[in-house]
């Protein structure tokens, strides 16, 4: 059953957007998934959750993570199989372990956790929250973004993850993920 979250073998330079809500990942997933000629694997969450708003007028829930973490690596091996020698990632189940224990004081499903940890990656970037907060249905804390990209940083920094902060604009933004892109895939 658990193989479910597990990503499936790629060769494939897989990168990862990772930060708070309202940072820029969807943008710049977008932007660098259009310079690579490839493909980028949105974020699950958002639609699962907008549904569920839409829906019932409901909020995410502990049992939502679960289903959450399936969709999301679903698509990613799904898109992988699409994709031409680089995946973009607007986020990754890491990403759902942070949300999840940012708002269920700091309680994890021991089945996300474990593939959180184990499903890998050759860089993550970190988006940080110095353009404007953007609001919607979803998005909750404008003022506690700067304590959740604190977390993010923390957490890659905990398991040791490759990470670059991204900052300025949108510009600035691309072409420093892209310098660092272009180093992975020479290698």
């Amino acid at each position: 059953m658990e193989e479910k979250f597990k990503q499936e073998p790629s060769n494939l330079v897989k990168v990862v957007l990772f930060g708070p809500e309202s940072t820029g990942k969807t943008t710049l997933s977008q932007q660098l998934a259009k310079y690579y000629n490839t493909v980028w694997v949105p974020e699950y969450a958002r639609e699962y959750l907008q549904n569920k708003w839409n829906n019932e007028r409901k909020t995410c829930e502990p049992s939502d993570l679960l289903p959450i973490a399936e969709g999301q690596i679903k698509l990613e091996n799904a898109l992988a199989k699409k994709a031409s020698n680089i995946l973009i990632c607007d986020t990754d189940l890491l990403e759902t372990k942070v949300y999840s224990e940012a708002y269920y004081l700091g309680h994890c499903d021991t089945t996300l956790e474990k593939y959180a940890l184990e499903n890998t990656y050759e860089m993550y970037f970190l988006t940080y929250v110095d353009i404007p907060w953007e609001a919607d249905d979803l998005r909750d804390k404008p003022n506690e973004r700067e304590k959740m990209f604190l977390y993010f940083k923390e957490t890659l920094e905990k398991y040791d993850r490759k990470f670059v902060i991204l900052k300025g604009n949108k510009k600035e933004r691309l072409n420093k993920a892209i310098s660092y892109i272009d180093q992975l895939l020479k290698k």
